[in-house]
């Protein structure tokens, strides 16, 4: 759309051959809708563009959805119509939803839980200073291979449940995760760049064709 309204009015019309109705493919078969009453029979050109656009966009982001858009407001309004959450702004209802964005792990080492490992050993250590020294797209992925999402619950982190169980002694295995209960099962491995390379190769294939 944006390539159209720039294009040079004059050529417009010789070159996008187009009239007003818009194509979509359903169940195999193109359809061209009419944007307008009897579009087919309207060429677009230099002089009307502005309106085709307007009448495409429109198509796109409302026409076409009509039904589904009404049945899941409808959905919504059965749940929410006189619910409280009505009483929160759009911010608040995001973050009900989608959790928190800011993620401190300096606060989610405080309330981790280590079984077979204690505290203060040197795996541990290892594993901190790791997801410590990740950048931001890095620790979201570890957020996802523990947890199953890439935002803390509301509270932050500081309020979540984390569990470090020991998976066995020092090997090649890559670390691996229980999700539903947000526990990362984590060998004992004897430097801190062997886990770091293991890791991290377990959290950047951890979804599609990679590691499941």
């Amino acid at each position: 759309m944006k390539t159209l309204l720039a294009f040079d009015k004059d050529l417009v019309a010789a070159t996008y051959e187009r009239c007003f109705d818009y194509g979509i493919r359903s169940m195999g078969r193109e359809y061209a809708i009419e944007l307008v009453p009897n579009g087919s029979a309207i060429k677009l050109d230099g002089d009307n563009r502005q309106e085709y656009v307007k009448l495409v966009v429109d198509f796109i982001l409302n026409k076409n959805i009509e039904m589904q858009y009404a049945a899941f407001k409808e959905g919504y309004d059965s749940v929410c119509r006189n619910s409280i959450i009505r009483l929160f702004e759009p911010e608040e209802v995001e973050r009900l939803i989608c959790g928190e964005a800011v993620l401190d792990f300096y606060a989610l080492q405080k309330v981790t839980v280590y079984e077979g490992f204690q505290s203060t050993s040197s795996t541990i250590a290892y594993l901190w200073e790791i997801i410590h020294g990740m950048t931001l797209e890095q620790k979201k992925k570890f957020l996802f291979f523990v947890t199953g999402t890439e935002r803390a619950a509301i509270g932050g982190l500081a309020n979540s449940r984390f569990v470090v169980c020991r998976g066995g002694p020092d090997s090649e295995r890559l670390p691996t995760a229980h999700v539903c209960f947000n526990t990362l099962i984590l060998n004992e491995y004897k430097t801190k760049e062997k886990m770091q390379r293991l890791l991290l190769t377990a959290i950047e294939n951890s979804v599609g064709f990679g590691l499941i």
